[in-house]
């Protein structure tokens, strides 16, 4: 173990001492709420005034945060049951490459993008820490069921 620099020190607790909220720059987060609303939260300089909310839209349903990023993995569950995102589910050369047929859609909101060419189920579930998502999983397993008959 080396020894401490007695000088960095001194400099780090004479930044802590002379710290200042009056340096502090605005600060401006962008939330989305559970019930989908926009919202603008502004704290002024020096984080000593009051925030500021501005509502920068109406939502439309339920909040969730955008992501961007294509996700196109696929989990292979069982030889026959597979497990993915939305991305994947809209991507025909995905969904060709591992030739799926049937397409268990349990998202909120997200639409079937291929009915002419595959077989779908959907439940609208959202993703909200109270959701009993088990009180769907009767229905879930029946569909697995019968399109593994059926294959």
């Amino acid at each position: 173990m080396s020894p401490v620099n007695p000088g960095a020190m001194h400099s780090l607790a004479q930044d802590i001492q002379g710290f200042s909220k009056d340096r502090l720059k605005k600060q401006c987060t962008r939330v989305t709420t559970v019930t989908g609303r926009m919202l603008l939260e502004t704290r002024s300089d020096g984080g000593e005034g009051e925030e500021q909310v501005e509502e920068l839209e109406e939502g439309s349903g339920c909040g969730f945060v955008e992501d961007k990023s294509l996700d196109l993995q696929v989990g292979v569950v069982r030889p026959f049951l597979l497990l993915a995102s939305q991305d994947a589910a809209h991507d025909i050369d995905t969904l060709q490459r591992y030739k799926v047929s049937h397409v268990l859609n349990v998202a909120y909101g997200v639409t079937n993008l291929f009915p002419d060419q595959l077989v779908y189920k959907t439940l609208q579930i959202l993703d909200l820490p109270d959701t009993d998502i088990t009180s769907y999983l009767g229905e879930c397993s029946s569909f697995i069921d019968q399109t593994r008959e059926q294959v």
